[in-house]
C-alpha cells in the first residue's frame, strides 16, 4: 500500500487536534491588555502544544516520503501515535489553566513521552517492513536523538512534582531538539 492515505488521514486528525486546542483559550470579559495577563499560561501551554504538533507534522511528513510502501502493521503505529497526539488538547488545557502545577506538569510530559515511544514504535514499524538498508533504516537505525528526547521527557515527569518550571525548561529543550526535521532523511532521498 502507498503512504497517501495515511498522511492524509493524519493530516486531518492534526488539524483538527490544533482546532481542539484554540478553542481551549477563552478570550477575557473586559477589553484592556491587562486582562489577558490570567490568560498567558495557557497562551504559553498553547504555544508549547502548537510547536509540538508542528513537530510531529514535519518529521511525519518526512518520515512518509521516505516511506515506499506501508503494511497493516505500520497502520496501527501510526493509530497509536495519533491516539497520544490526541490528548495534547486535554493536558494543554488542563496545564495551561492550572498555571503549570505539579500534576498538570507530570500529565502533560506523560503525553509527550508516550507520543515520543509511538513515533519511535512507528519508526521501527517502518523499518521491520523495509530493512535497516532502506531510507528510513538508514537515518533511524542507530538513532539516539530519540532515546535522549523519551530520557529527558521522563525526567520531565518526575521533576515536575517537585520543580514544575524546571520541567517545563525541559520539554521546551526537547522541542528545540527537534524543531528542525532531520535533514538526514533529505539527503538520503536525493542519493
Amino acid at each position: 500500500m502507498k503512504t497517501g492515505r495515511l498522511e492524509a488521514f493524519s493530516d486531518g486528525v492534526l488539524a483538527i487536534i490544533i482546532t481542539i486546542m484554540v478553542l481551549g483559550i477563552s478570550a477575557p470579559e473586559d477589553y484592556t491588555f491587562n486582562a489577558l495577563k490570567p490568560i498567558l499560561p495557557v497562551f504559553l501551554t498553547y504555544l508549547l502544544s502548537f510547536i509540538y504538533i508542528g513537530i510531529y507534522w514535519n518529521n511525519h511528513h518526512h518520515l512518509l516520503q521516505a516511506v515506499n510502501n506501508v503494511n497493516g502493521k505500520i497502520l496501527w503505529a501510526n493509530l497509536n501515535l495519533l491516539f497520544w497526539l490526541s490528548f495534547f488538547p486535554f493536558a494543554t488545557d488542563w496545564m495551561g489553566k492550572n498555571y503549570f502545577k505539579a500534576n498538570p506538569a507530570a500529565i502533560y510530559g506523560l503525553v509527550l513521552f508516550m507520543a515520543a515511544v509511538a513515533f519511535k514504535i512507528m519508526v521501527n514499524s517502518v523499518i521491520q517492513n523495509e530493512g535497516k538498508n532502506s531510507n528510513v533504516g538508514k537515518v533511524y537505525s542507530n538513532d539516539k536523538r530519540m532515546d535522549i528526547s523519551l530520557l529527558l521527557y521522563f525526567t520531565g515527569v518526575v521533576v515536575s512534582f517537585f520543580f514544575p518550571i524546571i520541567s517545563l525548561l525541559i520539554y521546551w529543550g526537547v522541542a528545540l531538539m527537534w524543531i528542525v526535521p532531520d535533514p538526514r532523511i533529505e539527503k538520503t532521498l536525493k542519493e
